[in-house]
């Protein structure tokens, strides 16, 4: 045990690096492997839970592909599961000095455990739309937590000051709002239409035409926001903020891309699981950009109340 502790990081290194990134491209690929799951129609391939069947913890042979995805599914939220329990170990003996990076994950190692009983509840459920859509809601929040894990990893320790104006610390976060908003009326769109895991599956009887339209109004209010995060950051062209709007628009456009083609093609299953991981990387792309609103005090080496002022000259 002793060695164990020795061997665990007392600072922020290649190790902490690693772990963080494993952490939140795992979570981006287990939206993609859940929508996997849905758009293949194997949401009951394993028609019970913990368990696969009543009688075998894995798939069967007789189960099929279904069976296969299904539990693949469930294999990987297990490794995530493992990488969450690294991670909380890896940060332990700098928990003093890095108190951001302790509770980033030790939230994110005890969502894991709730988004498992979700998932299973669903299962359970027969796919209720609600209870999927949840499933989906914490999976997009896991994805914000380790994406702020990864920017903590590499920020400087110590206090952090506001480092752009009010008005665009003010468009981000709405931005940021818009876009959960936009997450949410999507869930509900999913939860409408024809993908809904299974053949026998129950939908949330809400009308899927009209709730295109509705989930196009925020998606453009985003977009339009972006545009002028992305135009205003010009004026700070040497900070993070200025790159993670870049990134968040290009995100958007992709989404938007594929959601209207989708929209015009029958909401084909490769398309819409595309879609559905966007989701994800507009979290992740979002996250990144409010928590780049502020800097190291340090490194602005001024009083808080002077901080964009600083960055502005």
């Amino acid at each position: 045990m002793k060695r164990i502790i020795a061997w665990l990081p007392d600072r922020v290194d290649g190790r902490l690096k690693a772990i963080a990134w494993v952490y939140l491209v795992g979570q981006v690929v287990l939206v993609g492997t859940g929508g996997l799951v849905r758009l293949t129609a194997s949401g009951l391939g394993c028609p019970t839970w913990p368990k696969c069947t009543s009688d075998s913890l894995v798939n069967t042979p007789e189960m099929g592909v279904h069976g296969f995805i299904e539990f693949g599914n469930r294999v990987l939220s297990a490794l995530l599961a493992v990488v969450a329990i690294v991670a909380f170990l890896a940060i332990l003996r700098m928990r003093k000095q890095r108190p951001d990076l302790f509770w980033l994950t030790l939230i994110a190692g005890l969502a894991i455990p709730a988004q498992a009983v979700i998932g299973g509840l669903s299962v359970l459920s027969g796919l209720n739309p609600y209870v999927v859509g949840l499933h989906f809601v914490v999976s997009i929040a896991l994805v914000a937590t380790c994406t702020a894990f990864v920017f903590r990893v590499y920020a400087v320790p110590g206090p952090r000051v506001r480092a752009v104006p009010g008005w665009f610390a003010g468009v981000a976060h709405l931005t940021s709002f818009v876009v959960a908003v936009t997450i949410l009326v999507g869930i509900l769109t999913t939860g409408s239409g024809p993908h809904a895991g299974d053949a026998n599956a129950p939908r949330n009887g809400l009308n899927p035409e009209i709730l295109q339209h509705v989930h196009a109004i925020p998606a453009y209010v985003t977009f339009a926001l972006t545009l002028v995060l992305v135009v205003g950051s010009f004026r700070y062209r040497t900070t993070q903020v200025h790159r993670f709007t870049q990134y968040l628009l290009a995100v958007e456009l992709v989404q938007i891309v594929v959601g209207l083609i989708q929209a015009n093609t029958g909401l084909p299953g490769i398309l819409v699981g595309i879609h559905m991981t966007l989701a994800a990387l507009l979290a992740s792309a979002m996250t990144a950009v409010i928590l780049s609103l502020k800097a190291p005090a340090a490194a602005l080496d001024v009083p808080e109340g002077s901080a964009a002022d600083a960055v502005a000259a």
